[in-house]
């Protein structure tokens, strides 16, 4: 296991997102805490991307998403299943690109800076486990390469490290 993990700004974001992947592939330990792990792999992204302004996990309890382990400013502490972007992701189970939060129907502003986002959900053993959430204070920051590779992220957290 990694204590740390080394950024290189001159990579293309694709290459950025594999070194990344690497990286967290020896950061994060199974035998770790789940919360120390959730934690690491937050400021990881958060560290590695300049673009990103609040990163964070949404975890689910059975009735709703609920704060988990973050990176930014201070954040909602509940989100019910089917409102904003995270209770759309969770609900319907799929990764959500917002490049205007402010044209989503029922955008829940906890950041007033944010403008664009990105939600991943957490699915493990077929079950809704939580969601990964990224904003940005830009608009259209987010693509379909950062849907590829945080997918790819978070299969890694949920069959090897959850």
């Amino acid at each position: 296991m990694s204590d740390s993990i080394t950024v290189d700004k001159s990579l293309t974001i694709e290459e950025q997102y594999k070194f990344l992947i690497s990286q967290i592939k020896l950061l994060l330990d199974k035998d770790d805490n789940s919360l120390s792990n959730l934690s690491n792999f937050t400021a990881a992204l958060k560290q590695t991307f300049q673009k990103i302004s609040w990163v964070g996990f949404y975890l689910y309890d059975g009735e709703k998403l609920f704060l988990g382990p973050f990176q930014g400013k201070v954040a909602c502490t509940s989100i019910a299943i089917g409102k904003g972007v995270c209770g759309t992701s969770a609900k319907l189970k799929t990764t959500i690109i917002v490049p205007d939060v402010s044209k989503f129907p029922g955008h829940i502003s906890c950041d007033p800076d944010s403008n664009s986002e990105i939600v991943i959900p957490i699915i493990k053993d077929g079950n809704l486990f939580g969601v990964l959430d990224l904003d940005s204070t830009d608009l259209n920051s987010f693509s379909e390469v950062d849907k590829k590779y945080l997918e790819e992220i978070c299969q890694f957290l949920v069959t090897e490290i959850l």
